[in-house]
């Protein structure tokens, strides 16, 4: 460990990180736009510039530079003497927001950025209350360069984070810096739109309202979102996110700072992937159908149902033959409650994988990077829980069935009961296998949309998005990270864990926390569940 004096004050920090790293994480407010700790070092912007003790070239005694020096781009020593406090920085910072503010067009009522951009913080903190700048603005047009985003090029503040992003992390190369001094400003390069499966980054990392996302664009103020921490169901990568709702609507995802699955960055399929949550053909009730009558029962009525049913189905037909199809997009804690219950009413139940979601190959970025040079990776398994629900079948133990099998053998006649869980944000069931839920003679459908075999379902039950649950998934790798309810399920439905929970016999509130607290007993993997760590302070 390294130590350095910043404004008098010694500080103890880590090897290797800049001087802006240290004094960020000991609590300095040291504004910055061009630094980002994921990319490359640009030292650009000028605002994180600093006084540093050095030594004088004749008489080699310790003073004051006379030159500022950029925190961003100096490495700690030990025994290194810096100061952000001094008049001479402080002047720098007033300076350089003033220039950045020459041109910027006074639209923060109508910008979507408003609320969470740097340069509004800074100027408050840092800046000048009033500008003199009495000449007319050179004012730059607005530009759609490609599917998802737009550009308002007067807003820019020139720190070339999404530049170097489609250069070093998606290796598209699509943005670049055109033109000199006063116009110089980002675009595209000629026929190549911003059109790359990471692209959505560059408008995380735009400090001011440049780069906007047009399916956010105008929805909603920042300030009126709340933040929930989750982790992406749009792949086996398991990123972790943020769900940013209000009015139990959500308004978009944005990613987490992860170094174990994501660092700081997601895809547009997770990005954009989640408007299946709110689309109004979903199943907000349950139905019990009894030969022609079908009801809608209470909710605190269900568990008893379901156990009578399955009590009595069992009894009636003597080495009754059941079937459980676990979905990869049910929390392992759901399917640890489910397990339980079926296995207590028949122990010989057969436990199955429902269908995993392959989609093309994986992807890696940057475009064409092997071995340790890649940075992101896309997987073509797009479902977040097969490992998480292949643990559990391990754990649970007797007979288990991949999914063709099962429908292979439920087509033939060979189970009597089953109950059939799906929560696909897509269509899942194929015609070849819907003729499977005819062959039960009780049948329970847990899923978001009508299909086949909710349409045969003795009992249908509505199953809940990701962003109306709490459980946790585990990625490719086997971490298991936690996701906490943003949203409230449909008008008429209930949270899968709750009314499991209370299926399976335990009584009160149901949270991911307590059930995993069961499941460690069995199954000790359960004992250390991944926490992302909080975004860090310098990295905007």
């Amino acid at each position: 460990m390294a130590k350095i004096i910043i404004d008098n004050q010694e500080v103890e920090c880590q090897e290797g990180i800049t001087v802006l790293q240290a004094a960020s994480k000991a609590g300095w407010d040291v504004p910055h736009y061009c630094f980002h700790p994921g990319l490359s070092i640009a030292a650009s912007c000028r605002l994180c510039l600093m006084e540093q003790k050095m030594p004088h070239p004749q008489t080699r005694e310790m003073g004051w530079s006379p030159k500022l020096m950029p925190a961003c781009q100096t490495p700690v020593r030990d025994g290194l003497e810096v100061r952000f406090a001094s008049d001479k920085v402080k002047q720098n910072r007033a300076n350089c927001l003033e220039f950045y503010l020459l041109d910027h067009p006074l639209d923060c009522p109508v910008c979507d950025q408003a609320g969470e951009c740097h340069l509004q913080d800074y100027s408050q903190r840092f800046g000048n209350a009033e500008s003199r700048m009495v000449d007319q603005k050179h004012v730059t047009p607005k530009k759609d360069i490609g599917p998802k985003t737009l550009l308002y090029t007067d807003r820019c503040v020139l720190c070339t984070r999404c530049v170097r992003f489609t250069q070093e992390i998606s290796g598209t190369n699509e943005l670049c810096l055109t033109n000199r001094g006063s116009k110089n400003e980002i675009d595209v390069f000629p026929g190549r739109p911003l059109d790359n499966p990471l692209q959505g980054n560059v408008v995380d990392l735009c400090p001011v309202g440049c780069l906007l996302d047009k399916s956010f664009l105008f929805k909603r103020r920042v300030w009126e979102l709340k933040g929930t921490p989750s982790t992406c169901p749009g792949c086996a990568m398991g990123c972790s996110i943020r769900v940013d709702q209000a009015d139990e609507h959500v308004y978009r995802l944005k990613p987490r700072y992860n170094p174990k699955v994501n660092d700081w960055w997601m895809c547009d399929e997770g990005r954009f992937g989640f408007e299946y949550v709110h689309d109004d053909k979903r199943i907000a009730a349950p139905v019990v159908r009894r030969g022609k009558d079908k009801t809608t029962p209470e909710w605190q009525d269900l568990p008893g149902i379901l156990k009578t049913r399955f009590e009595t189905h069992v009894r009636e037909h003597e080495g009754a033959s059941v079937a459980v199809v676990l979905s990869p997009f049910m929390a392992c804690e759901e399917a640890w409650l489910l397990i339980r219950f079926i296995r207590d009413i028949a122990p010989s139940a057969v436990l199955v994988m429902g269908p995993v979601p392959v989609e093309g190959e994986d992807q890696q970025f940057p475009a064409g990077a092997t071995g340790d040079a890649v940075k992101f990776t896309i997987l073509k398994e797009k479902c977040p829980n097969k490992r998480g629900i292949e643990m559990l079948l391990e754990a649970a133990g007797g007979e288990t069935l991949a999914f063709d099998a099962f429908v292979e053998k439920a087509t033939a006649g060979e189970f009597s009961a089953g109950w059939v869980v799906g929560g696909y944000p897509k269509a899942w069931v194929e015609k070849p296998v819907g003729k499977a839920a005819a062959k039960f003679e009780l049948l329970v459908a847990q899923d978001m949309f009508e299909n086949e075999f909710t349409a045969a379902a003795d009992i249908v039950l509505p199953a809940c998005a990701w962003v109306e649950r709490d459980g946790s998934f585990a990625n490719h790798a086997g971490l298991i990270q936690p996701f906490a309810r943003s949203i409230e399920p449909p008008a008429g439905a209930m949270r899968d864990g709750q009314y499991l929970f209370e299926t399976a016999g335990f009584e009160g509130i149901y949270s991911g926390e307590r059930v995993r607290e069961l499941m460690a007993a069995t199954i000790p993997a359960f004992n250390e569940v991944c926490e992302a760590p909080p975004v860090p302070a310098h990295t905007h």
